[in-house]
């Protein structure tokens, strides 16, 4: 499993019956998590001391119940590379906060990434951007965290408001003015119109719901799209790419799927090396780990033939 460990504003302090105590900067949720089937003893005084717990209703959905949480606040991340990014964080309906904080182990790995290519670039004289496709994007902490390392990113979701969002965590992170490019869109139609344009891009990452719909309707069941999709968005690949990212918070698309369909799609036509996990967040005051989905990774082999 890889872990996101390095975070100083988001700790897991417990985890039992279906829910997990979180301090996210000062202020401490209680929110709900499927995966959590035990029911442990709750011995941490957070837990009677929250500031905001989402109760989900019969009816589906939910609530919080805000004692004394904030509307909206503001966390920060450094990422291995030493840059710095700033999040802005507002709870809303079905318990979400606007950050998957385990992505942050993800973030890491492909930011050395680019860092590293766009320095062998300039010490080589080659002016050519470092292009990052990030798809179903949200709030952008993946976007961010390529640009804040040198990546000229283009950014595509469904949802106008949470592509707002990641323009105020760019602005927040000091990259207003990065080479950012936000699309309010569906993913499969703007990919295949850059396949008609002939676009090629160094990074991919993919961050797919498991069902969701496109700005017009479209309609999106990941078992049935998923496959149908990344063999286009294998066309995109540039002919010295970089890495790809494929995230799945799905259950039942365990890591070993992701390394059967990128190694069929994204690796058909490129060599390379896909490796796939868990991922998760560490349980304070124990060597627990709670996962939060899985990522396969590709890493590509530039020294081709």
């Amino acid at each position: 499993m890889i872990i996101a460990d390095r975070w100083k504003d988001i700790e897991v302090f417990d985890t039992s019956g279906g829910e997990k105590l979180e301090r996210w900067g000062d202020v401490v949720l209680v929110r709900p998590d499927p995966q959590i089937i035990w029911n442990t003893k709750r011995s941490h005084p957070r837990w009677k001391k929250y500031d905001g717990r989402y109760i989900r209703s019969a009816k589906g959905g939910g609530e919080w119940d805000d004692r004394s949480m904030p509307d909206e606040w503001d966390i920060g991340y450094e990422l291995i590379t030493g840059k710095k990014l700033r999040f802005h964080i507002k709870p809303f309906a079905f318990k979400h906060t606007g950050v998957f904080p385990e992505q942050a182990v993800n973030w890491d790995w492909f930011s050395s990434i680019i860092e590293e290519e766009v320095s062998r670039r300039k010490r080589s004289g080659d002016n050519t951007p470092v292009k990052v496709l990030n798809l179903f994007a949200y709030t952008g902490g993946a976007t961010i965290s390529a640009a804040a390392s040198g990546a000229e990113v283009v950014h595509v979701d469904a949802s106008k408001g949470m592509t707002g969002w990641a323009k105020d965590n760019a602005v927040l992170s000091g990259l207003g003015d990065a080479p950012i490019r936000y699309f309010v869109d569906d993913c499969l139609k703007l990919v295949e119109r850059e396949i008609r344009r002939g676009n090629k891009y160094d990074g991919i990452i993919m961050d797919p719901p498991s069902y969701g719909r496109g700005p017009k309707g479209e309609i999106w069941k990941l078992e049935e799209s998923l496959w149908p999709f990344m063999e286009k968005v294998s066309e995109l690949v540039s002919d010295k790419p970089l890495f790809f990212l494929l995230n799945s918070y799905t259950t039942g698309l365990q890591p070993g799927v992701l390394t059967y369909i990128l190694s069929k799609t994204v690796l058909k036509s490129h060599k390379g090396t896909v490796t796939a996990d868990e991922i998760g967040l560490p349980v304070s005051g124990s060597s627990l780990v709670l996962p939060c989905g899985a990522s396969g990774r590709v890493l590509f082999d530039n020294d081709q033939d």
